[in-house]
């Protein structure tokens, strides 16, 4: 029986076989996952918001934020001996949970979130490989290490394997 990691909001944990990771209540937030398919090591977030600028004071939770819990990620894995160019991504996540009637920017923070977290992947030339995002429902993420495969339950849609 595999041991699930449990990965909260603004949180990050990293993994190996058998254990595996999971985060749920990803609404707006993203689910990122960065992994080594050769090590089969991985990490995964929960992110809030697309930009640490955004925090109050200097001592933030990075894993909350787009910008530095990617950072954290990738010197994770560097931590557990995978090299830059042999990790690969996946995500879920980013929906525009509420409908509102001004079209404003800082009410889009579901596809800021996934926008934010694309860029910064591309930035590290880390390449996305399978990305459920956007759209208007909530969504639970589990991770297997030992497979690379991720298992995506969407409220009102059942359950993907990528």
């Amino acid at each position: 029986m595999n041991n699930i990691i449990k990965v909260g909001m603004a949180d990050l944990q990293c993994a190996v076989p058998p254990s595996t990771l999971r985060t749920s209540g990803l609404g707006s937030c993203v689910g990122i996952i960065i992994y080594d398919a050769l090590k089969k090591t991985a990490v995964m977030a929960h992110i809030m918001l697309p930009d640490s600028a955004m925090a109050k004071d200097r001592s933030f939770n990075r894993s909350k934020y787009a910008d530095t819990a990617v950072e954290d990620m990738i010197s994770c894995m560097k931590k557990k001996g995978s090299p830059l160019y042999s990790l690969k991504a996946k995500m879920a996540g980013g929906a525009q949970m509420f409908q509102f009637s001004s079209s404003s920017e800082s009410m889009r923070i579901g596809p800021r979130n996934a926008d934010a977290v694309r860029q910064l992947l591309r930035q590290h030339r880390i390449e996305i490989v399978f990305e459920d995002t956007g759209g208007s429902s909530g969504r639970t993420i589990e991770f297997d290490p030992s497979t690379s495969v991720l298992e995506i339950r969407t409220v009102n849609k059942g359950v993907v394997q990528v």
